[in-house]
C-alpha cells in the first residue's frame, strides 16, 4: 500500500485530487511553489468538508 500521496500544485485540480485522496484514508502532501495557493487550497479543502457534514454526505 502507499505511504503517502503527494500532490503537486493546490490549484483547484491539486486541492481536489489531494482532498478526495485524504477522504479516503490516505496521507497527503499538497506542494506548491506559493505560500498563498498552499493557503488558498487548504481553506477550500476545509469549506468542502463543512459543507458535505452540512449535507450529511
Amino acid at each position: 500500500m502507499t505511504d503517502r500521496i503527494a500532490v503537486v500544485g493546490a490549484g483547484q485540480m491539486g486541492n481536489g485530487i489531494a482532498h478526495v485522496f485524504a477522504q479516503s484514508g490516505f496521507p497527503v502532501t499538497m506542494i506548491d511553489v506559493s505560500q498563498e495557493a498552499l493557503d488558498k487550497g487548504r481553506g477550500t479543502i476545509a469549506r468542502n468538508i463543512e459543507r458535505q457534514v452540512k449535507k450529511g454526505t
